[in-house]
């Protein structure tokens, strides 16, 4: 049975035992098992789906077994693909009462068997959570405001929203953050949350290594003057630098087969955050899939370099970063 996203709170978790959260929005998938956990004060036990299918013998029993202290047993078995279906149909033919198994998956496209299933089935769940975007983030932003009373300026949200990078669990221990730091009666600004929170010092990495990879010299400049990177950052910029050029590496791939940027763009495993799909367009249209080979063993060559001098290191990486920002 197919149930979107936003119709969670009408769900009566007592009246299902089996359930599917499939697709990329991590931080969402992990609020409605918070959310079934308070509901129901029980123990949670976790399993990825490798570690079931090596062990079935021993999954199966901990399924049958109950501690004293249990009225419910609530699995997740994590990062599940279609090789899980046989668990969840042995499950279901024994009949087990007093259980509720969870199913997380990532992306289940529409010929998936265990997507078919769940969808078509009368008993069991099939929730859909796809990427936030602005809407969805402010609406849950708006919303913890609210329930925790706070004052916070539209500015001060939107840059909230725009430094977590899509991310809703780590916007989430952000708000966390600002909220306990309210109770001591402190205001809530500008300021007080850059001091506060990652969300600015995390991404500056991001933005930079971006900007440098869409050739925008002046942008990458106003980040290396606006931060002051040091030595222990050095790493961190150049394994950024190394990750973005094997995402871009992909996407390159795929758009010189297909020589359509949006439907490449659209098509990117992960999904692109909707606020970087210009610059990621930039990127692949800037770069071409043997220049990024050899980038790929320049920024390891960095890497090296700085380790063995690393008193020099900050100016290694930026000297490289301004240098790929103009080519």
């Amino acid at each position: 049975m197919i149930i979107k996203s936003y119709e969670i709170n009408k769900i009566d978790f007592n009246r299902v035992n089996i359930i599917l959260l499939h697709g990329q929005n991590q931080g969402a998938k992990e609020e409605i098992i918070s959310k079934i956990l308070s509901e129901k004060n029980q123990f949670l036990s976790k399993y990825d789906e490798k570690e079931v299918l090596e062990n079935l013998e021993i999954f199966y029993n901990n399924c049958t077994s109950r501690s004293l202290f249990e009225s419910e047993k609530i699995i997740v078995i994590n990062r599940s693909t279609d090789k899980i279906y046989k668990v969840i149909e042995h499950i279901e033919n024994s009949n087990l009462s007093g259980i509720l198994l969870i199913i997380e998956a990532s992306n289940l496209d529409k010929k998936s068997k265990l997507r078919s299933f769940f969808e078509k089935s009368k008993n069991h769940l099939s929730i859909a959570f796809y990427p936030d975007n602005y809407q969805t983030l402010y609406k849950y932003v708006n919303e913890f405001i609210k329930e925790k009373k706070l004052t916070i300026s539209n500015s001060n949200i939107n840059l909230i929203i725009n430094k977590s990078n899509g991310d809703r669990g780590f916007l989430k221990n952000e708000l966390n953050k600002i909220y306990l730091f309210s109770l001591g009666g402190k205001k809530i600004n500008s300021e007080n949350l850059s001091k506060l929170t990652n969300l600015i010092e995390n991404h500056s990495f991001s933005e930079l290594v971006d900007n440098c990879l869409a050739k925008n010299k002046s942008k990458t400049i106003a980040i290396i003057n606006e931060n002051n990177f040091n030595n222990e950052d050095s790493i961190i910029i150049s394994r950024t630098f190394l990750q973005k050029l094997k995402k871009i590496k992909i996407l390159c791939k795929d758009y010189a087969e297909n020589k359509d940027l949006n439907k490449t763009i659209s098509n990117a495993k992960p999904p692109i955050f909707w606020k970087d799909k210009e610059i990621v367009k930039s990127q692949i249209e800037k770069w071409k899939i043997n220049q990024i080979n050899q980038l790929i063993i320049e920024i390891n060559e960095i890497e090296f370099r700085i380790k063995r001098n690393y008193e020099n290191a900050m100016n290694i990486v930026l000297d490289f970063i301004l240098e790929k920002s103009s080519i």
